[in-house]
């Protein structure tokens, strides 16, 4: 009798053990996301095309997660090239429009995800605000 009930204590253990792992990683993944900002600083000033000279533009990149904040600071210099490139590339007029804005808002918050997703394996980054616009 003892040589059954030893091993048949070691199970019951054993599946008490994984039903609390179980419980506690579907807290967390239940557990509400705190959103977080990450400030892109100093602000981004670059030369655009036609007659517009310039483009000044502080960035906020928003996460779901804010665990992916040390992430997302790491590599926060590539972040910051991506958008000096992009919009160095734009028509100082086009940009100057409430629709220019938001066209190129959505652009850049596609073209820093796809910079995450490269480095790190996922997008990281659920939003992007312009904090200070100034077309010149």
């Amino acid at each position: 009798m003892r040589l059954i009930a030893l091993p048949l204590s070691l199970i019951l253990l054993f599946a008490t053990s994984m039903l609390r792992a179980a419980e506690e990683q579907t807290a967390e993944e239940q557990a509400p996301k705190v959103i977080a900002y990450y400030e892109l600083a100093p602000s981004i000033v670059v030369n655009v095309k036609g007659k517009a000279k310039y483009i000044r533009c502080d960035v906020q990149l928003m996460t779901r997660d804010e665990n992916r904040l040390p992430a997302i600071s790491l590599h926060a210099p590539a972040l910051r090239h991506e958008l000096i490139l992009l919009l160095s590339d734009q028509q100082g007029d086009e940009i100057r429009t409430t629709k220019g804005k938001e066209r190129l808002r959505k652009v850049a918050l596609k073209a820093l995800r796809k910079v995450m997703k490269q480095l790190e394996g996922e997008e990281m980054i659920d939003d992007l605000f312009f904090t200070t616009y100034l077309v010149q």
